[in-house]
């Protein structure tokens, strides 16, 4: 259920060039990647922000053993 195939990308993108038009289209394209880009960057600084703290635990852990 969660696979898009190919008849329904094309449905999808057909529908959105009759709302949209020719002209909207690339500018929301843009937007939608920005917007796909900043989430990933925001995503993997969070895992870095808490797996630092983690491995340095783990550093002190052994340390003490």
């Amino acid at each position: 259920m969660g696979k898009i195939g190919m008849t329904e990308l094309i449905l999808i993108l057909s529908i959105a060039l009759v709302i949209f038009g020719p002209s909207k289209l690339p500018a929301i394209g843009k937007s939608i990647g920005e917007a796909i880009g900043q989430f990933k960057s925001h995503a993997n600084k969070l895992t870095e922000d808490v797996m630092t703290p983690a491995d340095d635990v783990k550093k002190d852990e052994k340390k003490e053993n």
